[in-house]
């Protein structure tokens, strides 16, 4: 019975070292996203790790993620995220607007 319950805490201990080792990689930076945008490459559909700059919460687009020089991330619903906090999106479409990009996600 001992060498039972061993083998499954043993074999529960991988599997939660496995799952706690997979974290999700982004396609980009914002860094690297914003130089795509600059070259007239499009990031549709690819994923990209911003850092929040600044969230403005009543902008004309909705709830918007500043970040990046020119990189405006909206949605029209809450990210509940803070200033200084990282997250992973999936850029759904790019508009370029008075020199800034305006960029639809889904938060991964």
């Amino acid at each position: 019975m001992k060498k039972i319950r061993m083998v499954f805490i043993v074999l529960l201990s991988v599997l939660f070292l496995v799952s706690c080792g997979t974290a999700k990689k982004a396609d980009y930076t914002t860094v690297q996203a914003e130089q795509a945008l600059n070259k007239g490459k499009s990031i549709d559909g690819k994923t990209v790790k911003i850092k929040v700059d600044k969230l403005v919460p009543n902008s004309a687009f909705g709830y918007n993620i500043e970040t990046g020089k020119h990189l405006n991330f909206v949605s029209s619903e809450n990210p509940k995220v803070k200033k200084g906090q990282s997250i992973i999106v999936k850029v759904k479409k790019v508009e370029s607007s008075l020199g800034s990009y305006i960029i639809t996600y889904s938060k991964e």
